[in-house]
C-alpha cells in the first residue's frame, strides 16, 4: 500500500514541475506527504537539516558559483565567446556541427544553459544565417551544445556524486570522458548530417526557411561575425578583445585539471591536487586582478554570488534530501534497491531514461537527476556499478534530455535569435541528443 502511495506522490510531483510548478515547493510538499504517511514527521526536519549542511556541496557549489559572478561582473564571458566564435566562420563547410561543439566547450565556463545559449547564439545564430545556415538548424547547433556544462567542476552534479562516492570532483568529470565525448562528437556528426542530407547547411536565406530572426540581431549574406552585434545586442561595434579577460573563465578548470594527483605535475606541494573552492577563490583574485575590478565590489560580487548559489542550487538539493527523506520514511528506496539488485542491468538504464525523459518534458533534469543519485547511488555497489558511473549516467541523461526538451529556457532563447518556433529546434536534436544518450549509457553501464 505504501508503495503504491509512493509511486502516485512521485508521479505528482514530477507532474507538478513538468507543469512549471516551483521546484523545491514540489519536492518538500512530497517530502511532507511521505513522512507524515510514515507518521515520522521527524524525518522531514532532520532530512533538510542534514541536506543543508553537507560540506562536500558548499565547499564546491557555492565558491563556483561566486567566481562566475565575478567573471561575469567583469565581462570576460564575453570575451571569452566573441574569441571561439570568430573562426567559425572560416569553418563554412562544418559550420554546423563546429557551432555545437565551441557551444560545447564553451559552457564548461558559462554553465547556465540559458546564459551560454544568450552569449553565444547572440553572435553565432546570425552569423550563420547570414552564411546561408537555415535559421532553424543555426538556432538547433547552438541548443546542442549547451550540455557542455558537464565538463565544468562549477556544475552541482559532479559536487554530490563526489561526495557520495568520496572521490574528488575533478575525478568525477574525469571518469564520464570516456562517454561523454565520444556522445558530443556522435551529437554533433548526426546534426551534421540532419544539416547535410535535408539541404539546411546551405543557399538559405530567413525568408525562404519562414523566419522572422531577432531586430536588432540579424545579419545579411557574406556580412561576417565581426560585424555582428555585440554581445549586449545593441548593434554596436563591440571592444577588442581581451585575451587575458578571455582566459579567466577557464582558469580554475585548468587548475583543477593541472593539480589532478594521476599527472604527477604537482604532487611534490599539492600531493592531493588542488581542490575546487581553491581553484575557484584563486580564479576570482586573478580575474580582480586582471580585470581592474575594486576589491570591494569583487569580493561583494563572490559572495552575492554564493548566496545566489545557496537560494537556488542548494536550495534545490534541499528540498530534494527532503524528498528522499520522505521515501525513505516509508520504506520505498530499501525496497526499489532489493528489486534492481535482482535486476542489476536495468540499473543503468533506469538512471538515463528517467532523468532524460523529465528534463525533456520539464526544460531542466535537475530535480530528477540530483532525487534519483541522493536515492540510489549510496547502493550503487550492490547494483554492480561504482557511483561515479552511475551517478554519471544519471547527470549526463538529464543533461543530454534538456537538448532536446522544447520547454527549456535555452531553447526559447535560440528561438528568439532565429525567428523560428521551439519545435523547430526540439525536432532537429532530438535524434542526435538520443544517439549521445544510447552511447553514454552502452559505455558507462556495460563496457566500463
Amino acid at each position: 500500500m505504501m508503495d503504491i502511495l509512493a509511486a502516485v506522490v512521485v508521479v505528482a510531483t514530477f507532474y507538478f514541475i513538468v507543469k512549471g510548478a516551483e521546484v523545491r515547493l514540489a519536492l518538500l510538499a512530497a517530502g511532507a506527504v511521505l513522512t507524515l504517511a510514515a507518521w515520522k514527521p521527524d524525518a522531514w526536519f532532520a532530512s533538510f537539516a542534514n541536506s543543508m549542511t553537507q560540506a562536500g556541496l558548499l565547499t564546491v557549489i557555492l565558491p563556483a558559483i561566486g567566481f562566475t559572478a565575478v567573471v561575469k561582473f567583469a565581462k570576460c564571458d564575453q570575451h571569452l565567446v566573441r574569441l571561439a566564435v570568430g573562426p567559425l566562420m572560416s569553418l563554412r563547410a562544418v559550420i554546423v556541427p563546429a557551432a555545437m561543439l565551441v557551444t560545447l566547450a564553451l559552457s564548461t565556463a558559462i554553465t547556465s544553459a540559458a546564459g551560454i545559449t544568450a552569449a553565444v547564439g547572440i553572435v553565432l545564430i546570425p552569423a550563420m544565417i547570414g552564411l546561408g545556415i537555415h535559421p532553424a538548424m543555426a538556432a538547433a547547433a547552438v541548443f546542442a551544445g549547451t550540455w557542455g556544462a558537464c565538463f565544468s567542476p562549477g556544475s552541482p552534479h559532479p559536487a554530490l556524486i563526489s561526495d557520495i562516492a568520496k572521490v574528488p570532483v575533478i575525478e568525477v568529470i574525469i571518469a564520464h570522458l570516456k562517454a561523454s565525448l565520444p556522445a558530443a562528437f556522435t551529437m554533433a556528426f548526426l546534426l551534421y548530417l540532419v544539416a547535410r542530407f535535408t539541404g539546411e547547411d546551405r543557399g538559405w536565406t530567413p525568408e525562404r526557411a519562414g523566419a522572422t530572426p531577432k531586430s536588432g540581431s540579424g545579419v545579411r549574406p557574406g556580412v561576417t561575425a565581426s560585424a555582428t552585434a555585440d554581445a549586449s545586442g545593441n548593434g554596436q561595434a563591440a571592444e577588442p578583445i581581451n585575451l587575458a579577460l578571455a582566459a579567466m573563465p577557464i582558469l580554475p578548470l585548468f587548475l583543477l585539471v593541472l593539480t589532478v594527483p594521476q599527472f604527477g605535475l604537482t604532487t611534490a606541494w599539492l600531493p592531493q591536487g588542488m581542490s575546487v573552492l581553491q581553484a575557484m577563490v584563486i580564479g576570482a583574485v586573478v580575474t580582480a586582478l586582471v580585470a581592474r575590478l575594486s576589491p570591494a565590489k569583487a569580493v561583494k560580487g563572490f559572495f552575492d554570488g554564493m548566496g545566489e548559489a545557496y537560494a537556488g542550487v542548494i536550495g534545490i538539493i534541499i528540498a530534494a534530501g527532503v524528498f528522499i527523506g520522505g521515501l525513505n520514511a516509508i520504506g520505498s528506496i530499501e525496497r526499489m534497491i532489493e528489486l534492481l539488485k535482482d535486476t542489476q542491468s536495468a540499473a543503468p538504464i533506469v538512471g538515463i531514461v528517467g532523468t532524460f525523459g523529465i528534463a525533456v518534458l520539464s526544460g531542466s533534469g535537475d530535480a530528477a537527476t540530483i532525487a534519483f543519485n541522493k536515492a540510489v547511488l549510496p547502493h550503487a555497489t550492490q547494483l554492480g556499478m561504482t557511483p561515479v558511473n552511475l551517478g554519471n549516467i544519471a547527470w549526463l541523461g538529464g543533461a543530454l534530455g534538456r537538448s532536446m526538451s522544447p520547454v527549456a529556457a535555452a531553447t526559447a532563447i535560440a528561438a528568439g535569435y532565429a525567428g523560428v518556433t521551439v519545435f523547430d529546434i526540439a525536432k532537429r536534436t532530438a535524434g542526435p541528443a538520443i544517439a549521445a544518450a544510447i552511447v553514454v549509457v552502452v559505455i558507462l553501464g556495460f563496457v566500463v
